[in-house]
């Protein structure tokens, strides 16, 4: 892809890095897709040496501008639980008109807002004065979605995503990393532009840095009184009950019954969801998430129940075979 590729100004990437770099880490999209499902899945980039996270740097940010790789920025700030912005991540039929009247209503609250164009939708950014709790980003944005029946997704329910994903993150954790912008995606092959500016990565950053940024002041007063709707709360994984756990070779393991290939990340193994797959869905084979340090925590996040997962692989709770 040599004609996307340009050469990116000192001056741009140090902006890029004060807008967007929330932390140091980072992840990076692979250059070739995955042989079953196509997709140019995301990975966690390690020094070949010591077997480290990688640490975000500003030839990261100029490499990611110019074309040469692409990265996926986390939102929180694990030490203070804060972000330097929120992102509204649409990619259904329709999702442009949902981010546009988002848009306006933010505009409405005096917060202004930039769209970005994505391979199916949409990124809608509000950037921060400094950085704001997660969880009082959360508030406003999934409360004001709900309060224009704007969809947030939900398991197997298109809708909005919102990041930062998380109110906060527990130690050792990283959250969810969006796209960052201005890169190329590599599947898509392409370079998306934020409206408001013309297609060029001076004009585009002149743009972000000129819009007015949402200050503590006004989030604390958008959300006085409010709360995360309870109905979008994540899920918790919850352990199988040990009824014969002297019985260590009955007791039932969710990985004896998986035969897909399994991928690490953070502190999971995600692979495709049995349930889902019976149905067709699940195409990118990562639904499934199974706790590396206790495998009997295990949740489809797609929204299918354990009990439809044990029956998919086989193994029902009533089965005299399979313990519970």
């Amino acid at each position: 892809m040599p004609k996307l590729l340009l050469k990116a100004p000192t001056s741009v990437v140090a902006d890029y890095f004060h807008l967007f770099v929330n932390r140091r880490a980072y992840t990076l999209q692979s250059n070739r897709p995955h042989p079953e499902s196509a997709r140019h899945y995301y990975y966690r980039p390690k020094d070949r040496k010591t077997g480290q996270g990688l640490s975000m740097t500003l030839d990261t940010i100029r490499r990611h501008v110019e074309g040469e790789i692409t990265i996926g920025l986390y939102t929180i700030n694990r030490a203070t639980q804060c972000s330097k912005w929120v992102a509204i991540d649409a990619d259904y039929e329709n999702a442009l008109t949902d981010l546009l009247k988002l848009s306006f209503y933010f505009r409405q609250d005096g917060v202004e807002s930039a769209l970005e164009h994505s391979h199916r939708g949409g990124h809608l950014w509000i950037f921060l004065a400094e950085p704001l709790p997660a969880r009082d980003c959360r508030i406003y944005v999934c409360g004001l979605a709900m309060r224009l029946g704007i969809p947030v997704k939900r398991g197997r329910k298109e809708g909005i995503e919102v990041f930062p994903k998380h109110d906060a993150l527990k130690p050792g954790r990283y959250g969810n990393a969006i796209r960052g912008p201005l890169g190329i995606h590599r599947g898509a092959a392409q370079r998306f532009w934020f409206d408001g500016a013309g297609e060029d990565i001076e004009k585009q950053m002149c743009y972000l840095n000129s819009l007015p940024k949402m200050t503590g002041e006004q989030l604390a007063r958008l959300i006085a009184g409010k709360a995360i709707p309870p109905q979008l709360l994540p899920p918790e994984p919850k352990v199988e009950p040990e009824m014969r756990r002297h019985f260590s070779g009955s007791e039932f393991r969710i990985l004896d019954h998986i035969n897909t290939k399994l991928r690490t990340v953070g502190h999971n193994n995600v692979t495709r969801c049995p349930s889902c797959a019976e149905e067709g869905h699940d195409r990118s084979g990562d639904n499934l998430s199974i706790s590396v340090e206790d495998p009997r925590k295990y949740i489809c996040w797609a929204g299918c129940t354990r009990d439809m997962i044990r029956a998919a692989v086989g193994c029902p709770r009533t089965s005299p075979t399979c313990v519970t």
